[in-house]
């Protein structure tokens, strides 16, 4: 098992909560990560059919029978069972009492809010950061990380990128789509995957993808609505201010596991990825996910933005510290251009509270430039 950042942070949880709740897309470690941090918790899948029909039918009862603790894995099957976790609790606040996981972000976010505010600590586990593959194992390429994605399975049992990810969406996402939206037709839906896999890093244009589709404007929301709350892709908003240039109003698309956006746009090795003309955009979505996993990874809820303006002025990426905005500038290529610190520069000159300004690009070299700092890829901290 490759260590996770998050391990302290949930420590820390155990000691304070009598609930812990771990959400994150299927596969990213969340039940092997608990299981091994809470060994003397009775491990109890609600996934499984007779023992959600348990849950389900006898709530009471059921809690019970794990009146000394338990990790409740998918607990979003069981909705029901939150109101119950609520009373025990009341009754009995021992720190690290439950541990709770979901892959419906929404559907589990929406009980908790409901029954459990004030219980339960909340975290979010995304596939693996390039922080924590580089801690663990030999470094590799750029273009090898594009190709593999971040899954942990892919790493731990060095399985088959392209064949891991073709049984990922197949096993788990259409059957979530069928599940939550009662999608029947999953050829549209595949074509959907695969215009959004190629459009990351890019506005979103609902109407657009529609029109691609064959569907409404408002069957994409739903179903980009649906990929968000399973941790698939993530809608990156554009900053706002009061500033005389008008912003842009529409999001940017990324996918959390830039492997995944890969495979749906014909990626079968990396080798393909030294001359694609989507490389630079699947850079860019690699380093943005990974600017997510360190936040959730420490426990951070600063606001993640981009700026863009109605003249193509851009920066990639904003993180609101309080103190001030901390502007990246996101680079592929491994050798530093002027014309790389444009949007930068652009930025430094608006009445906007820039507390510090990084480039970080496909090289190896940590310096400063111009005023900016500069990070190679394999040592990027988003913070």
């Amino acid at each position: 098992m490759i260590p996770r950042t998050l391990t302290s942070e949930l420590e820390d949880y155990a000691k304070q909560y009598p609930i812990i709740t771990v959400t994150g897309p299927r596969q990213s470690g969340k039940t092997t990560l608990v299981r091994s941090l809470f060994p003397n918790h009775a491990y109890v899948s609600l996934e499984d059919l007779d023992t959600r029909r348990a849950a389900i039918e006898d709530p009471r009862g059921f809690l019970k029978r794990y009146s000394k603790g338990a990790i409740f894995d998918e607990a979003q099957n069981v909705p029901d069972l939150f109101s119950y976790l609520q009373t025990e609790v009341d009754e009995r606040p021992d720190p690290g009492r439950f541990i709770l996981t979901g892959s419906q972000q929404f559907e589990i976010m929406e009980r908790v809010t409901q029954s459990l505010a004030g219980r339960t600590a909340i975290a979010r586990l995304l596939p693996l950061s390039l922080q924590e593959l580089i801690a663990s194992k030999e470094t590799i390429s750029a273009d090898n990380y594009l190709y593999s994605g971040f899954y942990p399975a892919i790493h731990d049992r060095e399985l088959n990128p392209s064949k891991a990810l073709a049984f990922y969406i197949s096993t788990y996402l259409e059957r979530d789509v069928r599940s939550v939206l009662g999608v029947t037709d999953l050829s549209r839906f595949d074509i959907f995957l695969r215009l959004c896999a190629g459009r990351a890093g890019q506005l979103l244009n609902s109407s657009s993808l529609g029109s691609e589709v064959g569907v409404s404007h408002n069957t994409i929301r739903s179903w980009l609505s649906v990929l968000e709350a399973s941790f698939i892709i993530k809608l990156l908003p554009p900053w706002h201010a009061n500033l005389k240039k008008r912003l842009v109003k529409s999001p940017k698309l990324y996918f959390y596991d830039v492997g995944l956006a890969a495979y749906l746009i014909g990626i079968q090795n990396a080798d393909q990825l030294q001359a694609h003309p989507l490389r630079g955009a699947l850079f860019e979505n690699m380093m943005i996910a990974e600017a997510f996993k360190q936040q959730f990874n420490h426990g951070k809820s600063q606001q993640l933005s981009f700026f863009r303006d109605s003249q193509g002025n851009e920066v990639d990426l904003l993180i609101d510290t309080g103190a001030g905005l901390n502007a990246y500038e996101i680079k592929s290529a491994q050798t530093i251009g002027s014309d790389f610190f444009k949007g930068l520069n652009y930025l430094n000159k608006l009445e906007v509270p820039i507390a510090e300004t990084t480039l970080i690009y496909g090289g190896n070299d940590n310096c400063t430039q111009s005023g900016h700092k500069i990070q190679g890829w394999r040592d990027a901290t988003f913070t």
